[in-house]
């Protein structure tokens, strides 16, 4: 009796210690809000980290990309941090420049750049601005003497083509007039392609990672006038850096360290992030399967196929950055909200 008692306990007991051990992702969907419109290389990116991410999450999770693309990333990022819940259940592909909008006090911001769950980047970024080939700006020097500024494209204020162009103005006396409120980057490219405006600034990753710009710069109709890193890029070797120019024309030692804070932007890369307040356990499943999507060799593969540049920071280092970026002196603050407010 004792023996047959002992046997029902354990078939009565194993069920529910199966379903106990079960992980968390198993049979849920996990949603990617893509900040960000359908055909930009983030939503590429986006979408190959969908594709491989729930491979390395206990429970193989489904994926789905919703693009919800608005302010330069802006209604995503406010969307993860104060609307969706803070379950694991919703990722957020958003862009790095957002943290200007809330040093300088925003009324849009909704969220708390240093308390999003961190998970990781793809890739860091520099920036460049290009222009058509068939206006008088061959050079930044052109900029600076001219009487009219070149019109550039944007999607926002947090956006590369918004902070970019005004960034050269304070340091290096280039204007340049940036109209903002594009829904996302090809829609820019529609209006340099119209003439409606002359130039953009992107990523060097999106110059050389999608059509139409790969032609463009290929046979001429656009051409680099500066690059933000700190070394020329090879596929660039002619370009000048900001850091070049500022040199040049001895830009004072206050501009130099606004572009360092502004330029930052580049250790962020393209930023993923969940809801503050994540369990840590599901925070720590979702980085870890972070890196390991990004160092599987399939990902790689892919990622090299669509042109993509692999240089990944992790959730860790990117709370980090984070934290410091937003920890800036009043007068840094100040510089920046006439930067971003011209």
């Amino acid at each position: 009796m004792k023996r047959i008692i002992l046997v029902l306990a354990l078939v009565l007991i194993a069920p529910i210690d199966a379903s106990a051990q079960a992980p968390f992702y198993q049979d849920k969907t996990i949603r990617i809000v893509a900040g960000y419109g359908a055909g930009s290389v983030d939503d590429a990116w986006a979408r190959l980290i969908a594709r491989y991410l729930a491979k390395h999450i206990p429970g193989n999770p489904n994926m789905v990309v919703q693009n919800m693309p608005g302010a330069g990333a802006m209604i995503a990022a406010n969307y993860v941090y104060k609307v969706a819940k803070p379950d694991g259940l919703t990722l957020g592909g958003i862009r790095g420049g957002l943290y200007f909008d809330q040093l300088v006090g925003r009324q849009q911001v909704q969220f708390d750049w240093t308390k999003f769950t961190w998970l990781g980047t793809p890739t860091q970024v520099e920036q460049l601005i290009y222009i058509r080939a068939n206006t008088p700006y061959k050079t930044i020097a052109d900029v600076r003497k001219a009487a009219v500024p070149p019109k550039c494209g944007a999607t926002g204020t947090s956006s590369t083509g918004y902070y970019t162009g005004n960034l050269l103005e304070e340091t290096l006396g280039a204007k340049f007039n940036t109209l903002t409120g594009y829904k996302d980057g090809p829609e820019v490219e529609l209006a340099v392609e119209r003439e409606e405006v002359q130039c953009r600034g992107i990523s060097i990753e999106t110059l050389f990672g999608r059509e139409p710009l790969i032609g463009w710069h290929k046979t001429g109709f656009v051409r680099v006038l500066i690059q933000t890193g700190k070394k020329r890029d090879p596929r660039l070797a002619e370009v000048p850096t900001i850091w070049e120019l500022m040199n040049e024309h001895k830009t004072p030692e206050a501009g130099i360290r606004l572009a360092t804070i502004i330029l930052a932007v580049g250790g962020f890369g393209r930023p993923y992030v969940s809801s503050p307040g994540l369990p840590p356990e599901r925070a720590k499943i979702i980085q870890t399967a972070f890196k390991k999507t990004l160092t599987d060799p399939d990902f790689q593969a892919q990622a090299k196929e669509r042109r993509l540049d692999i240089d990944p920071v992790g959730g860790e280092e990117l709370a980090t950055l984070a934290r410091e970026v937003i920890a800036q002196p009043a007068d840094v603050v100040e510089r920046m909200k006439r930067l971003l407010e011209k």
